[in-house]
């Protein structure tokens, strides 16, 4: 997912779905490798929805020396988080049933979103959407299974 993200150093990031921080880790690592001026870095932001594993991916993340490069949010990452917007990318780790509004509102001009849409059981597909002069383009990237997307834009259970 990194790789179709087409990250840059420098780019602020935005995660739904920081579970136990591995992912935010490596972004991370892209966007603000250690070898550079902080200045320079890049940030991600990643929002998840349940409390313990937000915590999990805290403790994570200033263990492992990224606490400086990774903010974790805990909350409804099917909004977003307008406070920090517009991201250059938009990376989404669960399943929505379709691309939810405020994400694509707070992706940049010229941003990439990488989002699994589908079921919550069923077939899912891993889509690109790249937002530039206010249209949006989607590329179909295959077929993926990832857990559902919870939240206001997310699967109801």
């Amino acid at each position: 997912m990194d790789e179709v993200l087409e990250l840059e150093v420098g780019y602020k990031v935005l995660e739904i779905g920081a579970g136990c921080g591995w992912h935010a880790a490596t972004v991370a690592e892209i966007v603000a490798p250690s070898e550079i001026p902080k200045e320079k870095w890049g940030h991600v932001y990643t929002v998840e929805i349940v409390s313990q594993l937000a915590d999990l991916a805290r403790t994570n993340i200033e263990k492992a020396g990224y606490g400086d490069k990774v903010t974790i949010i805990c909350g409804d990452g099917s909004l977003g988080y307008a406070e920090m917007a517009p991201y250059d990318r938009i990376l989404v780790t669960a399943a929505a049933p379709d691309i939810p509004k405020p994400l694509i509102e707070q992706l940049k001009n010229g941003g990439v979103l990488v989002i699994p849409i589908g079921g919550v059981y069923l077939y899912q597909t891993l889509l690109r959407v790249r937002k530039r002069d206010s249209q949006i383009t989607e590329e179909n990237l295959g077929g993926v299974a990832f857990v559902p997307l919870t939240g206001k834009y997310g699967h109801r259970f």
